[in-house]
């Protein structure tokens, strides 16, 4: 986690830029991504997908890369990686992902990306990757040992960004390490070499955190999570079995009821609705009334997605041609930035 100091001068930058993208959207070119390692679920349409689609349809330059590499900076197997990827790409598309005006590409397609670790490796020490907060609270949220990839995370993903020069990219204040590691390497490459890269400015946005059903952040690996591509029944019946407490009185208390907070807040980002205010309307109708209410929100809210899903997954060979084109796309742009760096390290002959 950032100082103070550091978060509060990330904060005025990522409201500066926010205030300029609304007149001159054109000169900012957003990258951001996703690991395939399952569903995308409703935590991430409200923390990501929806602000993604804003940006797209502001006119900026946005690009989704799938980052199947990274799967396996904290996990030994690539199982269902396929499907995953997959389903990724059809989520994207339904949620309003529009293929013809954002570039989505897989992290093993685009070698030429990929090759800008090498470079950028030799900018950063070992000290300044062992420090940096974020590997070790990925590290040990998963119990898995610090591998060379876990440790240069960070430096992966500078490619990521920067492979297509891109200058803003949407976090949440405990990715803002990511950025500062790959503006280091964009200053220190330009310093050294010459100008090829510009500055990066986390994108902070003031999305409210939707919690998993039971109050915990939402995952999958909790049993927390409602995926995108459930069925309406699927919800119904993953809400069904969400836990509450013995006190018929609905109340909104995240402190003091974490479960039922944790289904209002659900309920009232599905429906914009205050969560306090459905609260008071359930009253004593206990948590199978609240339980509907959640229900219906969400159904009500994601119908048209799935809808859109549906028809989408009844043209798979459509899928595959989107995630072929964007991956031509990101090696085209990935060679010329290559290219730019070679020449700038003398290394043309």
């Amino acid at each position: 986690m950032p100082n103070e100091g550091s978060y509060e001068a990330a904060l005025r930058r990522s409201n500066e830029v926010h205030e300029d993208l609304k007149v001159n959207p054109g000169k900012y070119t957003m990258l951001t991504g996703d690991r395939p390692t399952g569903r995308l679920h409703l935590g991430h349409y409200f923390g990501t997908l929806v602000d993604r689609v804003r940006l797209q349809e502001m006119g900026v330059r946005t690009n989704i890369i799938i980052a199947d590499y990274q799967v396996i900076t904290d996990r030994d197997t690539t199982k269902n990686i396929q499907d995953n990827v997959f389903n990724m790409v059809v989520d994207y598309l339904a949620c309003g992902i529009d293929p013809e005006k954002t570039m989505i590409f897989t992290h093993s397609a685009v070698p030429e990306a990929n090759q800008l670790m090498l470079p950028f490796l030799s900018l950063v020490t070992e000290a300044e990757m062992e420090r940096n907060p974020t590997v070790k609270a990925e590290q040990e949220a998963s119990g898995h040992e610090l591998t060379g990839l876990l440790l240069t995370y960070p430096v992966h993903q500078a490619c990521d960004i920067l492979f297509c020069k891109g200058n803003i990219v949407p976090v949440g204040r405990d990715q803002l390490p990511h950025i500062e590691v790959t503006n280091k390497i964009a200053r220190r490459f330009n310093k050294r070499y010459g100008k090829v890269f510009p500055e990066v400015t986390g994108l902070l946005t003031s999305t409210p955190l939707l919690p998993g059903l039971d109050g915990r952040k939402m995952s999958k690996s909790y049993g927390n999570a409602i995926s995108i591509s459930m069925t309406a029944e699927e919800t119904a019946k993953l809400i069904k079995k969400a836990k509450t407490d013995s006190e018929r009185n609905i109340t909104f208390d995240p402190d003091n009821r974490p479960e039922v907070s944790a289904l209002l807040t659900t309920a009232g980002i599905c429906s914009g609705r205050d969560p306090k205010e459905l609260a008071d309307e359930i009253g004593m109708g206990g948590g199978g009334q609240l339980k509907k209410v959640v229900t219906e929100a969400v159904n009500g809210r994601f119908a048209e997605i799935r809808e859109r899903r549906e028809e989408l997954l009844r043209d798979p060979d459509y899928i595959r041609d989107v995630l072929a084109d964007g991956n031509k796309r990101a090696n085209e742009i990935a060679h010329e930035t290559l290219g730019q760096v070679r020449e700038a390290m003398g290394m043309v002959y």
